[in-house]
């Protein structure tokens, strides 16, 4: 220790103020701290100022008791009052709990506060709020995870839900983000082994929390579970998967019939929560998955009888029709191609037509607004709606005429090749002719292809009348249902339902990056997928909660929001030399306070942690 002069100059006076200084070891070098303001000291040379210092020291350190009575009583009160001065600074370092810190009054040396470890917190806190909310951390504990494992699983959902990545990848985004702050966890030695072991532990219960899950969200949303939306989708693999069985090539709604993939069957209820999923072979055509998919609701979650399955017209064969009702279950089926043809007269009249206008969903870009009008037919059996589509008119219009002029094209190339004199095979020229037609039903049905063989003529006309029929059921479609309780446009509205479960796939293959899958073991492919649904739960949670509030911003907008919401540690150096930490969450914006008070969780993700950084002792903190 030792002591140092300092002056000021005040409205031009000169004021001459002594320190006592220590120096001390820091992790930037040696630094100068200062211990207390000894005043002017009265007038003292500066040759004793280092015999004084050292007379401090010792006091300081205890010794006092052996020179004390030889201490000159104006130094003994400057050693006091470096004791005191002592003692209290370390009182309030190692106060319990910190209480009343932020009224403690600490010298900060300004030009060197500092922020650092900014970690964006938004997007996390409003999914592990949801997440809280909706339990899964009990669902998992009662089904015999640790409270370690519950965490691994929240942050991969989390992951999901936020920036999806590989299980590689995901340490590095875990320390990127605020999970480590908001779940208490450390992350630092989590790696892709981990989370590989944690999909293990997940996969056999996949059905089980899937139960409890749906259980929970009916409670807390106050959900019915009498209209029960199902539909189909695809998602492929990169590589050739040769270690899952179940990825095959199919129809691919990717576009990509270069890749196996696996059918992924989803059922949601009428407000577009899930109720089940199940993960099919890449090449399962989609009506033989009803029955399976009935037999896995009943599994899970229950059936209740007199409730109504709506299928899309992949799934309207008879079979379907009759396993459903066979559980004592109504029906609304999409009709197919073939029996929209056999209401062709009901079509083509005028009158009788009630026009519902369909407004554009907030949630849903794909879809524009467009008038449709519907009828009623009725047979013995079944309740008919007619149906026709302004906004779809133009897209089957399209297609139709697509498809048409690349039969004739097709049918130019067969023709070249039938009128060739050479022709060792001429049957062949007719399997060609039935190959096109089940390449093109929609436009074929309208074409009269004729083959000479004897004559090596090939031609084909167009049947006009019936190309005209197929212009003015451009945008047409039927429904069809045992229900006899529901008016036309009631069951329209029910029916169009559906496009809920294709809202479902878009997110989960676009927000949630669902595709393409790389794992090539069957049980972590069918966990990844497993993943999409629960992040999906909370997805749809979050943005089934803003509907409430009359907000239909998408759960991918919210999240772009609130990544300006963050975590950071403030550095505080103070004038003796050690440094205050504050970790904390930054002021919640007008525009995070908004979502949050439409979620109905608090604005500030946690409490702040302060810490003591000192180079005499370790750092304690609250």
């Amino acid at each position: 220790m030792y002591i140092r002069k300092t002056t000021s100059k005040r409205n031009g006076k000169i004021y001459v103020n002594y320190l006592l200084v220590e120096s001390v070891a820091t992790p930037k070098g040696p630094r100068q701290r200062t211990i207390c303001s000894l005043g002017d000291l009265g007038p003292r040379p500066r040759e004793e100022w280092l015999k004084l210092a050292r007379k401090m020291e010792a006091a300081l350190s205890g010794q006092t008791t052996l020179f004390e009575e030889d201490i000159d009583p104006a130094d003994m009160a400057a050693i006091e009052k470096v004791r005191s001065s002592r003692e209290s600074r370390n009182e309030r370092k190692t106060s319990s709990g910190m209480e009343g810190a932020d009224k403690d009054i600490v010298a900060v040396v300004i030009d060197n506060v500092e922020t650092e470890n900014h970690r964006e917190a938004g997007p996390v806190h409003a999914g592990l709020q949801m997440y809280k909310r909706l339990e899964i951390d009990e669902i998992l504990k009662s089904l015999g995870f640790s409270d370690d494992t519950c965490k691994l699983t929240a942050a991969m959902v989390m992951n999901r839900l936020i920036s999806p990545s590989s299980e590689h990848a995901m340490p590095g985004w875990f320390e990127r983000t605020a999970l480590s702050d908001l779940l208490s966890f450390d992350f630092s030695m989590v790696n892709d082994d981990k989370l590989y072991r944690n999909m293990d532990r997940l996969h056999p219960l996949r059905g089980a929390i899937e139960t409890r899950l749906s259980e929970k969200e009916r409670t807390i949303f106050n959900l019915e579970d009498t209209i029960l939306l199902y539909d189909l989708t695809s998602t492929y693999f990169e590589g050739l998967m040769l270690g899952n069985p179940q990825a095959k090539r199919g129809y691919s709604r990717d576009k990509r019939g270069d890749c196996k993939q696996v059918v992924i069957g989803l059922v949601l209820d009428r407000e577009g929560f899930p109720k089940a999923h199940e993960i099919f072979d890449g090449n399962r055509q989609d009506r033989t998955t009803v029955g399976e998919m009935l037999d896995i609701l009943k599994l899970r979650v229950g059936l209740k009888e007199g409730s109504t399955v709506v299928v899309d017209r992949g799934m309207a064969y008879d079979e379907n029709i009759r396993e459903i009702q066979g559980r004592n279950l109504h029906y609304l089926v999409a009709g197919r191609q073939t029996e929209r043809n056999q209401w062709l007269g009901e079509f083509e009249e005028k009158d009788g037509w009630q026009e519902i206008f369909r407004e554009v969903s907030p949630t849903n870009p794909f879809q524009e607004k467009s008038r449709v009008f519907v009828r009623a037919a009725e047979t013995e059996d079944e309740t008919y709606v007619l149906c026709l589509s302004e906004g779809r008119r133009e897209k089957d219009r399209a297609i139709r005429e697509k498809q048409e002029s690349r039969l004739v094209e097709d049918l130019k190339k067969l023709q070249k090749r039938a009128e060739k004199k050479n022709i060792k095979n001429p049957s062949s020229i007719h399997e060609s002719i039935g190959r096109l037609k089940e390449r093109y039903p929609r436009v074929a049905r309208y074409y009269a292809i004729e083959y000479d063989a004897a004559q090596s003529h090939f031609s084909w006309t167009v049947k006009m009348e019936a190309r005209a029929r197929a212009e003015e059921l451009d945008g047409g479609y039927i429904l069809k249902t045992d229900r006899e309780d529901l008016n036309a446009e009631e069951l329209w509205n029910t029916y169009i339902m559906l496009t809920r479960v294709e809202s479902a796939f878009r997110d989960m293959k676009s927000p949630l990056c669902e595709r393409p899958i790389f794992h090539k073991i069957k049980r972590r492919a069918q966990t990844h997928i497993f993943l999409c649904v629960l992040a999906y739960h909370i997805l749809v949670s979050i943005e089934h909660t803003l509907r409430q509030q009359g907000d239909h911003r998408s759960w991918e907008t919210l999240r772009e929001i609130l990544k300006s919401h963050q975590i950071a540690t403030i550095v505080l150096p103070t004038a003796d030399g050690d440094e205050f930490r504050i970790r904390k969450a930054g002021k919640a914006e007008p525009q995070h306070k908004d979502i949050y008070r439409k979620l109905c969780i608090p604005e500030i993700p946690m409490k702040p942690i302060r810490t003591w950084h000192s180079a005499e002792r370790v750092p304690n903190s609250d």
